[in-house]
């Protein structure tokens, strides 16, 4: 049997991979060339597969698409000078080209001024979400991918190894259909975009430590992301980024029946474990900037199970909207905090004496969402510095939480051009990767000492409201390239 021959071998059908595949076919098309390419996937076809058909995928962009000018300069901080600034100065040059690109191939975008959260974004309180969410979007490219006759899709198919030639350079791909049998195509490029390794219990316990089988996937095709692109670019001797112990979760509604549930506003009331006891400043910075630290201390520290609660004054002011309404279940209600606290099925005493003492604690400085505004407790530990504004007005409410896994930070090191470094910064030769197998994000949480947990240095938030855009701009960037080196 004949191996088939392609001029591009992209694995992985997410925003990465779709980006990179896409762009391929078209400047192929505007530039008369006979560009063949073979598009692989674990998944099967109807599934679009990985976090991109659940993720809301909110983008950090103002009223105009140009992107958050001010970015590069938070990842600097936030990864104590580790994070590649060429590579987000790239991305900032070409974010707003990829949202373009996306409008001009069918997605809506909804342009939202917040009002009621105050973001770090120098966006002027706007970000942008495509209508329809992820799953909008990958559809729409995908439907312009399966118009082109160049293009074969391989479904239900893992990429196994990047085969090279006697020099080292990328020859094609071995790979497992689902008869269970290796099979092989040509190719001098292949784009690696398959996702991190969050689908993979061994390398999360490698990587990131103890516990992490209790971490449950915040959507159901992550667990197609088993490190697969991640290992077969470390066996060519590709350099890695990112901080491979690092990685990224949010707080979800237990109750929920959809996936990416996400409870956003942890910032407006307090969060408790299951003893009802606070466990982390609830306002230390803004939303974005805290969201994902209380998570990951819900599960490391706090036996993965807790509870959001806030009152009437809270729900008033930002129902309906994103930050309470992701989860498809409305908030438990009560008219007291005792009544509330069976409800949740926490005990009642407990919660009832941590509300009593936290609205105690609050000093009397005026309640402005709009900045820190210093309203905080005093004689708490830990304290709450801003946003402490007494739980007091009824109804009450609350959400039962967890810890879910969106994506791992760890990954292979590119260049701006989306090419795969070896030793010394040199690319090899016909490999590329885009999207969250590149490692880019930094926010180490520990090590582990005799089974225990010990936390290392003060863990850093990774900047939200990019990953989405990464992965579709330099698997754009990728695709491009390709195909335009193309005789």
């Amino acid at each position: 049997m004949s191996t088939p021959e392609y001029d591009l071998i992209v694995v992985g059908s997410g925003f990465a991979g779709c980006m990179a595949t896409l762009n391929f076919l078209e400047t192929c098309k505007s530039e008369n060339k006979n560009g063949r390419v073979a598009l692989v996937e674990a998944g099967k076809a109807d599934e679009r597969c990985g976090a991109s058909r659940w993720t809301m995928a909110y983008l950090r962009l103002d009223k105009d698409l140009a992107f958050d000018d001010d970015w590069k300069h938070e990842m600097q901080a936030v990864s104590k000078g580790q994070a590649d600034q060429e590579y987000c100065q790239k991305l900032q040059d070409e974010a707003q080209t990829t949202a373009k690109y996306l409008e001009e191939h069918g997605v809506k975008f909804i342009h939202h001024d917040e009002q009621n959260v105050l973001l770090e974004f120098k966006t002027g309180q706007h970000f942008v979400f495509p209508d329809g969410g992820g799953n909008a979007m990958i559809s729409k490219l995908m439907d312009h991918i399966i118009s082109y006759p160049s293009c074969e899709v391989y479904w239900e198919t893992n990429g196994m190894h990047v085969l090279t030639n006697q020099q080292g350079a990328v020859r094609g791909l071995q790979m497992r259909k689902k008869d269970g049998l290796l099979y092989e195509l040509t190719a001098p490029d292949v784009v690696l975009a398959c996702g991190g390794f969050e689908g993979n219990r061994e390398m999360l316990a490698k990587y990131v430590g103890n516990r992490t089988h209790e971490l449950p996937l915040i959507a159901p095709g992550l667990k197609y992301n088993k490190g697969a692109g991640l290992n077969m670019a470390l066996e060519l001797g590709a350099q890695t980024a990112g901080s491979f112990d690092g990685i990224h979760c949010e707080l979800v509604d237990t109750r929920a029946t959809k996936p990416d549930a996400v409870i956003w506003g942890h910032n407006y009331g307090i969060v408790v474990n299951e003893h009802c006891q606070r466990f982390y400043d609830e306002g230390k910075r803004h939303l974005f900037a805290t969201f994902e630290m209380i998570a990951l201390e819900l599960w490391r520290d706090q036996n993965q199970r807790g509870y959001f609660i806030t009152d009437d004054t809270i729900m008033r002011r930002f129902r309906p909207g994103w930050v309470y309404d992701t989860t498809d279940q409305e908030p438990v209600q009560a008219d007291t905090i005792e009544e509330l606290a069976k409800k949740l099925g926490c005990e009642s005493d407990a919660l009832v004496k941590t509300v009593e003492e936290f609205n105690a604690a609050c000093n009397d400085k005026p309640f402005d969402l709009m900045k820190l505004d210093g309203k905080s407790t005093t004689g708490l530990h830990p304290n709450k510095s801003n946003w402490a504004n007494p739980i007091a007005t009824a109804p009450f409410y609350g959400f039962p939480l967890e810890s879910h896994l969106t994506f791992t930070y760890g990954g292979v090191k590119t260049n701006t051009n989306a090419q795969v470094l070896g030793a010394n910064d040199v690319p090899i030769p016909g490999l590329w990767a885009a999207g969250e197998l590149t490692g880019l994000f930094y926010n180490g949480l520990h090590h582990h000492c005799r089974n225990k947990i010990v936390r290392t240095h003060s863990a850093t938030e990774y900047p939200p409201a990019t990953s989405v855009l990464r992965s579709l701009t330099f698997g754009r960037l990728a695709g491009t390239q390709i195909a335009r080196k193309l005789k």
